[in-house]
């Protein structure tokens, strides 16, 4: 059940790209960014037996990638989610997502997302659009971001972006058949980001 990872690089790419930024705050070379994972949150919603949804995130994951402010390019994202970190709030649950019957954690133990391209679509919105690899299955996502601001942290030097951005996809489509069927678990997965990169 995921994620999309990472998606959240990925995201914050597009935004950023379809959004004015002020010339004083513009870089004329490419920047690389890292998602700080203190201030990043990667949850998604999955429809248990349609009374409600299941809540969930990952706890641990990596990426980054190359932004030009002034020229609104993207470049070099990636992400990388930790299967075993993900949590629920419920042992016996998380087990069983790491489990052949969903993840499939013993054999592949973490989720990426590459992206491929993006596009504004609005003043402060777009898509972002890359390969997602869950269980060794790659299947093509496109992501909607918007961008909330780009500027100087107020604690510390750093300078940083924050994206929001959302997905969701068929879980079966990455051999995750578990429930699908006779409807004890949904087949769409519902992603949300919330993210925070470093300018390094």
């Amino acid at each position: 059940m995921i994620r999309a990872s990472c998606i959240a690089a990925a995201a914050l790419a597009a935004a950023v790209a379809a959004a004015p930024l002020a010339p004083t705050e513009a870089r004329a070379e490419p920047v690389r960014y890292e998602i700080d994972p203190a201030h990043t949150t990667i949850a998604f919603l999955v429809s248990h037996i349609g009374y409600q949804k299941v809540l969930g995130q990952f706890l641990e994951f990596e990426g980054g990638f190359v932004f030009d402010e002034e020229a609104r390019t993207l470049s070099d994202l990636e992400v990388t989610i930790e299967v075993d970190s993900i949590e629920t709030h419920n042992d016996d649950r998380d087990d069983h997502l790491e489990s052949d019957d969903f993840l499939a954690e013993d054999e592949h133990e973490a989720i990426r997302f590459v992206m491929t391209g993006s596009e504004p679509t609005g003043e402060r919105t777009g898509k972002v659009t890359g390969d997602l690899t869950i269980r060794g299955v790659t299947r093509p996502v496109t992501l909607d971001v918007t961008w909330n601001k780009s500027g100087p942290y107020p604690f510390g030097d750093n300078y940083v972006t924050g994206i929001s951005a959302r997905t969701s996809f068929p879980r079966s489509d990455f051999g995750m058949d578990y429930g699908v069927a006779n409807g004890l678990v949904g087949d769409e997965v519902e992603v949300l980001i919330e993210l925070e990169a470093i300018r390094q």
